[in-house]
């Protein structure tokens, strides 16, 4: 996705760890359209030898703490292959809920790579349960429970350009129903702004009016005000968001992938995060970021997004944890 700014440790691994399984979640793909990912409907299936060499990592600990993986040096696999040590015990896992996920990632040389348990704040990543982004959680926890722990091993890239195998065991911490769109009391915006105009399904799309600059300060005008709580600056939030440059462009937008995203704002462009944080779950929120608060004078690497581009998102905030 454009948006992301990936900072934590463990974080990375996972990116690097889901790389060859279509994911975009670090914005290393800047396109306008988001790369076709595979499903379990399209995903090779494991080879026997897959299968025995993930059938051979020990598992040890108790669900609820980081375990550890023990396994013969150096494990290889072929294809992206999951082996469920616990379905869970709490309520089915469903396409559409926000997930919290708690991960340890081993390569497969046996070196101990990132954990979420690690960090200081214990804190899990979210997912979009059913989000194509993040094909593998999907076929990992699919038909399983809160509490569930899968053992993943994925092919991944070496820096040297062969390819290597990253082991990691995903562990369901959590799971909340989210709602698909912004709901609340609509406010009226300030004039001068772009138009917005919603489809019967919630998606917006924008009339950016005759002469709009690009803008020098950050614009955050509530369009929709939800009752949630509201959003705090280190949360997780799961929105619903399209992105436009200031000629009508579309350069990003869930609604596209028909799968709200999930990110924290402390790693996301600089606007997001006052633009968001003081606003109230479930609100619908526009957004006018300044070059100088998205990508700079640099823009995108592949020019998605020009040099000095003011970025004009409609955010639906439904969910931050």
């Amino acid at each position: 996705m454009n948006l992301r700014i990936t900072g934590r440790a463990a974080a990375l691994a996972l990116v690097a760890a889901l790389s060859l399984t279509g994911c975009s979640s670090d914005g290393e793909n800047d396109g306008a359209s988001p790369t076709p990912t595979p499903t379990a409907a399209t995903t090779p299936e494991p080879t026997a030898e897959d299968v025995a060499a993930l059938a051979a990592v020990t598992v040890d600990g108790e669900a609820g703490a980081e375990p550890t993986l023990t396994f013969d040096t150096p494990l290889s696999i072929t294809v992206p292959t999951t082996r469920v040590i616990d379905e869970g015990s709490g309520e089915p896992l469903t396409d559409g809920q926000l997930i919290g996920v708690h991960y340890v990632i081993f390569s497969g040389d046996g070196t101990r790579v990132g954990s979420t348990w690690a960090e200081d704040d214990n804190t899990p990543e979210f997912f979009q349960m059913g989000d194509p982004q993040v094909a593998i959680i999907n076929m990992a926890f699919e038909g399983l429970n809160v509490g569930a722990r899968v053992l993943v091993a994925n092919p991944v890239p070496n820096q040297d350009g062969t390819i290597g195998t990253s082991v990691f065991l995903l562990e369901a911490y959590s799971a909340t129903t989210v709602p698909t769109r912004a709901e609340g009391e609509s406010v009226t915006p300030a004039e001068g702004l772009p138009v917005v105009t919603l489809a019967e399904n919630g998606k917006p799309s924008i009339e950016i009016p005759e002469g709009f600059e690009n803008a020098t300060e950050l614009t955050a005008q509530t369009l929709i005000k939800g009752t949630g709580p509201e959003v705090q600056a280190n949360q997780t939030v799961t929105a619903h968001y399209t992105g436009w440059l200031t000629d009508g462009t579309v350069f990003d937008s869930s609604w596209e992938r028909d799968a709200p995203a999930s990110f924290p704002l402390a790693r996301v462009i600089p606007g997001w995060q006052p633009g968001l944080a003081g606003q109230t779950v479930g609100s619908q929120v526009l957004l006018v970021i300044p070059a100088e608060l998205g990508y700079g004078e640099q823009g995108t690497p592949n020019g998605s997004i020009p040099g000095g581009a003011t970025l004009i998102f409609v955010v639906d905030i439904l969910a931050a944890s």
